[in-house]
């Protein structure tokens, strides 16, 4: 099952296409966040201002290095020890579609803990982007049943994983982190 579910929605994201797919947090929108134009589709479904940026999910703490200039040797630390799952917003973003990167020049990148989330990203071989399965300004859904129609039509695939899971799961911490080490909590 995993493993059909993995090859369907790396089909779709190759092929420039957006999925609804279930993460350590709560469900994403994800696409291969080095296509824009997948990226924009996004933007336009979650009808967000393109001004406020996505996060990236890689597979392993190694891959860090890929899209960041330079990683805080304290990052490493972070996301080892972190109890729940952490989002690091980081200076000096590259490798990645400018769409997914702020106005400053940094990005919210997170080790993903998830078996699908793992196995899509390393076979899709670069980051996806993931933002919350909701409109935005809207509530963020923490099961599969509170997502709008609106998402569930909007999107070229819906994992079929996970749907039934009826235990709430909450948005990432939020960290920011300087290549200094000095960081700032932005949502626990």
């Amino acid at each position: 099952m995993l493993k059909e579910e993995v090859a369907k929605a790396l089909k779709v994201i190759q092929e420039g296409g957006i999925i609804l797919y279930p993460t350590d947090t709560v469900w994403g929108i994800g696409c291969d966040a080095t296509n824009t134009e997948a990226i924009k589709k996004i933007f336009s479904l979650k009808q967000r201002d393109e001004a406020k940026s996505m996060i990236v999910l890689i597979e392993t703490v190694n891959k860090l290095e890929s899209y960041i200039r330079e990683v805080p040797e304290i990052a490493f630390d972070l996301i080892e020890y972190a109890e729940n799952p952490l989002t690091l917003i980081m200076p000096g973003a590259k490798n990645i579609s400018p769409a997914v990167i702020a106005a400053d020049g940094s990005v919210g990148i997170r080790v993903v803990k998830n078996a699908f989330c793992e196995q899509l990203i390393q076979r899709l071989r670069k980051p996806l982007v993931s933002t919350s399965a909701n409109i935005s300004g809207q509530p963020t859904p923490q099961t599969f049943a509170e997502i709008s129609p609106e998402i569930l039509e909007g999107v070229d695939y819906v994992v079929d994983l996970e749907q039934n899971n009826t235990t709430p799961k909450k948005p990432s911490t939020i960290m920011r982190l300087e290549p200094s080490g000095k960081f700032e909590f932005i949502r626990r």
